[in-house]
């Protein structure tokens, strides 16, 4: 996820995307998201298995920044919000 002037990027896992990423877009969960704007869902995979799950998240987020853009832009390369895709 992002905010709306794709500068901050932020990664977690759900086992609910589409809750996960409403209670982003309504600042219903404080911390990170909420204090740098996180609205935009902008990549995303989905696992079956919580372990290989956790696994490429720990991946990414130890990846560097032009990691993670060029993996966003690989799926969607205009950085669109992909909530209403779900």
């Amino acid at each position: 996820m992002t905010n709306k002037s794709n500068s901050v990027l932020y990664t977690d896992i759900t086992n609910n995307l589409k809750r996960r990423t409403y209670e982003h877009k309504e600042k219903m969960i404080e911390g990170f998201t909420k204090r740098y704007n996180i609205v935009k869902l902008v990549y995303y995979e989905v696992y079956e298995d919580i372990l290989a799950a956790i696994a490429r998240e720990k991946t990414i987020k130890g990846g560097s920044r032009q990691k993670k853009r060029d993996l966003i832009a690989g799926m969607n390369p205009f950085w669109d919000d992909l909530y209403e895709k779900l």
